[in-house]
């Protein structure tokens, strides 16, 4: 069990990490593409963040939900055990949607239009901001048990300590 656990790990970060570098390339595409006073510069940087959110965005984003949910449901850690499991959890559906809902359809809408807002630079700098931010919390592992996670402790010790008992009672 513990090769394919190691195994949905590499592949949690591994997808994770390419999220992160892709809404850092569309950070870098969306500011160039609002700065740019060259409209042949600005329509090519648009063009590319269409191709990254056509083939890109959607995948990495479900692949990073359903690997972290696999992981934390296969592992002591659990879903809902440890706060900061479950804030990357809810961080990562939200930001998961918002990239399939809104960032999607704003680069479409915006490569179609060829009218570059400062939505294409919005967009992408709060997203990376969220996912630095999940990855700190990954890494720091910060602010202890959930309810949920001290009443599965508590029954977990409890029943440690009836086991440990003997059955043999002496008088």
């Amino acid at each position: 069990m513990r090769p394919v656990r190691r195994g949905i790990l590499v592949a949690h970060v591994a997808v994770s990490v390419s999220w992160l570098g892709l809404t850092v390339g569309l950070l870098t595409l969306g500011i160039t593409a609002f700065v740019s006073g060259d409209p042949a510069t600005a329509e090519a940087a648009t063009r590319s963040m269409k191709i990254f959110g056509d083939w890109l965005v959607v995948p990495v984003a479900l692949l990073s939900l359903v690997s972290g949910l696999v992981l934390s449901l296969g592992t002591p850690w659990g879903l809902a055990r440890h706060r900061w499991v479950w804030t990357k959890f809810w961080l990562t559906l939200v930001t998961t949607g918002l990239s399939i809902f809104s960032l999607r359809p704003g680069i479409n809408a915006a490569a179609a239009d060829g009218v570059v807002d400062i939505d294409l630079v919005i967009a992408p700098s709060v997203a990376t901001a969220t996912y630095l931010f999940i990855t700190a919390i990954s890494v720091l592992k910060p602010w202890g048990l959930t309810r949920r996670g001290r009443r599965l402790r508590i029954s977990a010790s409890s029943a440690k300590s009836v086991d440990a008992r003997s059955p043999r009672q002496t008088a």
